[in-house]
Parts: structure tokens; C-alpha cells; sequence
């Protein structure tokens, strides 16, 4: 089992910053990809960007630039920093973990992201 904590979510205005964060604990010696995700209401879940052990990052094309992603895997910890943000950025962010062998998956709680002025 994988316990995923996720903070960092708020209220922000178009063109401010947020740094999301997750930590995962439990069984997670083995390689595994974090991901971040994000679903709005009435919208089905979409991937923002993903990392694997060692550091490969992909990105969604919406991002163009303005979100980077980071992993700490001594804490087991992943960032999201995200820049410019816009309104149609406005979701509930979640982390995802998923095991290499793809048989292990979770999901954080989700942190809320509203972007309005």
C-alpha cells in the first residue's frame, strides 16, 4: 500500500505561481512514475506531467512551458511548480504513483487550484 499526501492548492490570480507537492509512503522501493493529474468540474481527469526515477519529466502540451515538475527521491517527494497560471487551469490536482510493472496504481486526496481575479 502507497499513501499519497498532496498540499499546496489555493486561490490565485491569473498570471500568480503555485508549488504543489506529494509525498508517498509506504511500499515504494521498487522504481515507480509519479504523475500529476488534474480533473475540472464535469471534466474528465487529464494529465499535467510525470516523472520517473530518474527524472524523465513529460509534459502536456497545455503546459507550454509554464508548469515544471521536480522529484526529490530521497524524500520520495514530487513538485509541481506552475507559473502564469491561467482560469482554465482551475481543477483539483491529484498525485498519481503507479509501479513500474503498471500492477501497483494510487491516488492523493486531489488539492484544489482556482485561478480567478
Amino acid at each position: 500500500q502507497v499513501q499519497l499526501v498532496e498540499s499546496g492548492g489555493g486561490l490565485v490570480q491569473p498570471g500568480g505561481s503555485l508549488r504543489l507537492s506529494c509525498a508517498a509512503s509506504g511500499d515504494i522501493s521498487r522504481p515507480y512514475v509519479m504523475g500529476w493529474y488534474r480533473q475540472a468540474p464535469g471534466k474528465q481527469r487529464e494529465l499535467v506531467a510525470d516523472i520517473t526515477t530518474g527524472r524523465r519529466i513529460n509534459y502536456a502540451d497545455f503546459v507550454n512551458g509554464r508548469f515544471s515538475m521536480s522529484r526529490d527521491n530521497a524524500k520520495n517527494t514530487v513538485f509541481l511548480q506552475m507559473n502564469s497560471l491561467k482560469p482554465e487551469d482551475t481543477a483539483v490536482y491529484y498525485c498519481n504513483f503507479e509501479s513500474a510493472a503498471g500492477t501497483q496504481q494510487y491516488w492523493g486526496q486531489g488539492t484544489q487550484v482556482t485561478v480567478s481575479s
